[in-house]
């Protein structure tokens, strides 16, 4: 919920160690990070030391279901013993087919991965502008810090219904509390219009719930 990415290198080392095996969630960057949208470890270049990778269809690749990658005898494992994998059903045709459609044509272009980056860029500098607090890091999610619930649950609500925006609000026990906060996740789609009127709704109901904004604009 901070939008940051784990120390791969140093967590594969750390399993090597002591004979752990490595599990990555790449759920939030699957299509977004690597060469070929393959997501952190392909970035880094740490496929193969990867244990079991979990992925999605949704998010990126815009459609619905998800998975885990790993050697032949772990996912023969998973496939016979797993029932919570053995009671689900297969995803339809259709959605397959999206799936592949999406995840060949994020293989090979970069146009969407580069947008993205430049939208999230672009919505941290507005940010900056008018001091609304979120957190660094190096991922494309934005945590914009409220650290109150009501105020959180109320801007959400407020940006829904009177701006047609919808950001989903993060509040205990998901996070702790006094650190509530809304997630944004800017796409490539997303104009400069859209961020101008997120931020400038953002910035009138920062005033009207009175909420603390950062000591210094950049």
């Amino acid at each position: 919920m901070d939008g940051d990415i784990a120390d791969l290198v140093g967590t594969i080392a750390l399993a090597r160690k002591y004979g752990a095996i490595t599990y990555l969630d790449e759920v939030h960057a699957v299509g977004l990070y690597g060469e070929r949208g393959a997501g952190v470890a392909e970035r880094d270049a740490v496929m193969a030391d990867i244990d079991i990778i979990e992925g999605t269809l949704g998010k990126a690749f815009g459609v619905m279901g998800g998975y885990i990658a790993g050697d032949r005898d772990l996912i023969d494992a998973v496939r016979l013993f797993a029932s919570g994998f053995i009671f689900t059903t297969a995803l339809p045709p259709a959605v397959a087919a999206g799936a592949l459609a999406s995840i060949k044509h994020l293989k090979v272009s970069q146009h969407e991965r580069t947008r993205q980056q430049n939208r999230v860029a672009k919505v941290k500098r507005e940010l900056t502008k008018i001091r609304i607090p979120y957190l660094e890091n190096e991922s494309h999610i934005i945590p914009v810090m409220v650290g109150d619930p009501v105020k959180c649950k109320m801007i959400s609500d407020w940006l829904l219904d009177n701006y047609g925006i919808y950001i989903q609000p993060i509040n205990y026990p998901t996070v702790p509390r006094g650190t509530d906060r809304l997630r944004i996740t800017p796409s490539p789609v997303h104009t400069d219009e859209d961020i101008v009127k997120l931020v400038t709704a953002l910035s009138e109901l920062w005033s009207i719930c009175t909420l603390a904004r950062s000591s210094a604009a950049a």
